[in-house]
């Protein structure tokens, strides 16, 4: 079996730098989720500040006839003429969003960075979400929130390839191995 040896040899180099290319991919990967959860934070305050801006426009719009948001918002529900119907669902709709919206922004604002990925999923809007990753800018961490998810990327890549890709196999050709050896003995 000594023709197997260079092999092995070659095995071993291509494992050693896949497990390495891993690691640091897992890095990369995981240090970019601190800012991806800033510039998503920014986008929702962007959202937040665009709602509470119609919702301004629509309590003025109430003042200026004597009534109250929730007064302007249940006539204009209930009027007569059916095209004003849905704009008191569209007002509605704006002042729930404002809620929504400054719920999740102050979740995430306070959460700490342990929490931060949970409460991001908590408070998920994929609008938010997926405008954010088509405008996402990778960014170098240099905090220590950012080092802790290196460290963490590291880590599920590593668990990943050992534990999924890496122990099978060897389980695997240990086994072949010994099917070869009782069926071919030395």
């Amino acid at each position: 079996m000594r023709w197997t040896q260079p092999w092995r040899i070659v095995w071993a180099a291509i494992e050693k730098f896949l497990d390495r290319a891993l690691c640091v991919a897992g890095a990369i990967l995981f240090s970019q989720l601190p800012e991806f959860f800033q510039q998503y934070l920014q986008r929702l305050g962007g959202h937040l500040d665009e709602a509470r801006r119609q919702v301004a426009q629509f309590q003025a719009t109430a003042a200026q006839s004597g009534l109250t948001l929730d007064q302007l918002i249940a006539r204009t529900r209930g009027a007569a003429d059916p095209s004003l119907a849905p704009l008191g669902q569209v007002m509605a709709g704006a002042n729930a969003r404002v809620g929504t919206l400054a719920v999740s922004e102050q979740a995430l604002r306070e959460a700490s960075a342990w929490s931060r990925p949970f409460v991001f999923f908590r408070h998920f809007d994929p609008t938010i979400a997926h405008a954010t990753l088509a405008a996402f800018r990778p960014a170098v961490p240099t905090t220590a929130e950012g080092l802790c998810y290196c460290l963490l990327g590291m880590t599920v890549m590593l668990t990943l390839y050992h534990g999924a890709v890496r122990y099978p196999l060897q389980r695997a050709w240990r086994a072949r191995a010994a099917r070869r050896a009782a069926v071919f003995p030395a």
